[in-house]
């Protein structure tokens, strides 16, 4: 099992599955951060096998940071979703539409709660 480690974080590239989660991988898969994803496993024992993209040895994820919490939601309009490293991240959304980019949200013209950004 390999580790992501992100400004003193350790993220597994193994874990249980949400359907959060895999859309989540979703998302980072279509912007480019990883090289992909699996579900592995059956039942409880269900996993989310994520393959980790690096360039010139490092990881393409640099940093993430969770926005939204059970204690406290953060939620935007769609002329409000803020930009990330000055664009060079995402915000990771859920909409209506469902789990998407903060790209795709503005082009479908829809808001939600900003989940966590990525950079």
């Amino acid at each position: 099992r390999r580790l992501l480690h992100i400004t003193g974080l350790s993220i597994p590239s193994h874990v249980p599955v949400l359907s959060v989660g895999a859309a989540i991988a979703a998302v980072l898969k279509e912007e480019g951060y990883i090289g992909g994803y699996e579900i592995t496993g059956e039942g409880v024992k269900r996993e989310l096998v994520i393959d980790l993209k690096y360039y010139d040895g490092k990881a393409v994820i640099c940093g993430l940071e969770r926005v939204s919490k059970p204690s406290c939601r953060v939620h935007c309009g769609c002329a409000e979703i803020p930009r990330v490293r000055n664009g060079l991240g995402i915000v990771v959304l859920s909409t209506p539409k469902g789990i998407i980019s903060g790209r795709k949200a503005k082009a479908e013209n829809v808001g939600g709660e900003i989940i966590c950004y990525v950079w």
